[in-house]
């Protein structure tokens, strides 16, 4: 009974790595779907004043919906990678404990389960950061609005 404890004890401290894999995941994903919420929200807002707009204005609100879409595309994927990853952390943890219970080796198939849930996240990071480069993008403020040509004609003047 007591190898039977010991050998728990060893895989709860064998799973504890996977597990906090598992917790910074969930945060990713929290951090994620924020994200994809803030942008369907623009997208509905644009909807509505897309109808009453005309000419150029029509045409920078059709724009920024495009982009919006290619931006949940974007942020959509990285939820699909995240909980993918999520997914093969939870089938490493089950490895773990099968191994400990039964006795048979499953040592390569954890491997690959923590490569591929490695793998997982960082396709999900590199889409995060791909939705992050695109919101930045998407706004693009005005020269005029940042009045660098004021600034610069004060500082001649000395004020």
């Amino acid at each position: 009974m007591a190898t039977d404890a010991g050998a728990i004890a060893q895989t709860i401290q064998l799973s504890v790595t996977p597990v906090f894999l598992l917790v910074a995941t969930g945060s990713l994903l929290n951090v994620l779907t924020g994200r994809l919420s803030r942008v369907v929200d623009r997208s509905r807002a644009l909807m509505e004043r897309s109808a009453a707009t005309e000419g150029d204005e029509h045409a920078r609100v059709v724009a920024e919906l495009r982009w919006a879409d290619r931006r949940m595309g974007v942020i959509n994927n990285s939820i699909g990678s995240a909980v993918a990853c999520g997914i093969v952390v939870c089938l490493l943890v089950a490895l773990l404990f099968t191994q400990a219970f039964t006795g048979i080796n499953l040592g390569v198939a954890a491997s690959w389960a923590f490569a591929l849930a490695m793998l997982l996240l960082l396709v999900s990071l590199v889409l995060f950061f791909v939705g992050v480069r695109m919101a930045i993008r998407a706004i693009q403020v005005p020269m005029d609005l940042l009045e660098i040509e004021e600034i610069g004609r004060r500082k001649r003047q000395g004020r």
